[in-house]
């Protein structure tokens, strides 16, 4: 007998749950650059705690909140180009603000309204919006590499998705096609150990999600998903990776979800107190305040200051939100067609007659 294959998935921290650097790096005394991270995280969680907020009283729809995975969104959207491509699912708010996503925005999405995905930013123009359906948007990721690869442009896509998405067929669809073609495109799972109410030990017998990457010949690696620096670090090498030519990269952040799967959902239901609670100790917002704090980089008065600013940015958001005029009917035929076919033609007709609006 002979060995056909052998394989290794490496693991990357820098910033243990104990807020203590294992790792040597010039980033972990980059003070500004930390402190910015940390801002963007507790931003992120302040406009993530409204969301829940005004969903619990009937002001906005089902809300996917991303409670516990500000790390891995916030270093990863750090670590995009301005012409790179993001196509999201459905946790990721902080990479959309980072690249320029109003919070009003991403209100008017999770309130039923399209018009939340008409992004205005330059940055955010050429991201996909949203995605629900799970692992859908991998295979459309691998489009948009593709077309970047034969446009000979020298960009990346960085797409994401939970765990429970790397049971899915578009998943590794996309991978295989990434690897076939050395696409642009780098796949983060932000793996929060359970898809809905499945555990991630029900859900697959692999021993890491990174090495389903192993099957299509592309680079893959695991990190700590509560460790800011870690996430950067690792998705800022894949992405330059990945313009060079040098191929697809499958990151997995493990992380955990801090909330329900969305407001439509009860945790309690099917996790324990104690597990949940031992989460807590690892989230990575307060390892990183606490990383600043203890090296004379973070004060409470720091703290409190954020926080203002923050609760001022989201409640303005709301405003605006609150503010926005309900779209016409006739919108819902709006961006289907160039031309409208006879039978929708004539549906428009009647509908904006009704509402007394103009065809």
């Amino acid at each position: 007998m002979r060995l056909a294959a052998r394989f290794e998935i490496a693991f990357h921290q820098y910033l243990n749950e104990r807020a203590e650097a294992v790792a040597e790096h010039a980033l972990l005394t980059d003070w500004p650059r930390l402190t910015d991270f940390y801002r963007h995280m507790a931003t992120t969680r302040r406009l993530d705690q409204k969301a829940v907020a005004l969903q619990r009283t009937g002001q906005l729809g089902t809300y996917a909140s991303c409670l516990g995975a500000e790390a891995v969104a916030v270093g990863a959207g750090t670590a995009l180009q301005t012409d790179d491509v993001h196509v999201p699912y459905y946790r990721d708010q902080a990479i959309q603000l980072l690249r320029g996503v109003t919070m009003a925005e991403i209100l008017l999405f999770w309130g039923g309204d399209e018009r939340g995905n008409d992004y205005q930013a330059p940055g955010a123009r050429q991201d996909l919006p949203n995605c629900i359906p799970i692992a859908t948007q991998l295979t459309h990721a691998a489009g948009v590499a593709a077309a970047i690869q034969y446009r000979g442009q020298h960009r990346a896509v960085l797409a994401t998705c939970g765990d429970g998405a790397t049971s899915r067929g578009d998943f590794h669809e996309a991978l295989n096609v990434a690897g076939v073609w050395r696409l642009p495109l780098v796949v983060l799972i932000n793996n929060n150990q359970w898809a809905i109410s499945v555990p991630r030990s029900a859900q697959t017998a692999s021993e890491t999600l990174a090495q389903k990457g192993i099957g299509a010949g592309i680079e893959c690696v695991q990190v700590d998903g509560n460790d800011v620096v870690a996430v950067f670090l690792t998705a800022r090498e894949a992405l330059q990776r990945a313009r060079d030519g040098g191929g697809a990269t499958l990151i997995e952040a493990l992380s955990y979800r801090l909330g329900d799967h969305t407001t439509a959902d009860d945790a309690s239901r099917y996790r324990s107190r104690e597990e949940l609670n031992e989460a807590w100790t690892r989230e990575p917002v307060k390892r990183l305040r606490e990383y600043l704090r203890r090296h004379g980089h973070w004060s409470a008065a720091d703290e409190q200051q954020l926080q203002e600013d923050a609760q001022r940015q989201v409640q303005a958001a709301v405003d605006s939100y609150s503010a926005t005029p309900i779209p016409a009917a006739t919108a819902m035929f709006d961006h289907l067609y160039a031309h409208l076919p006879r039978a929708l033609s004539a549906q428009y007709q009647q509908l904006a007659a009704r509402q007394g609006g103009k065809p």
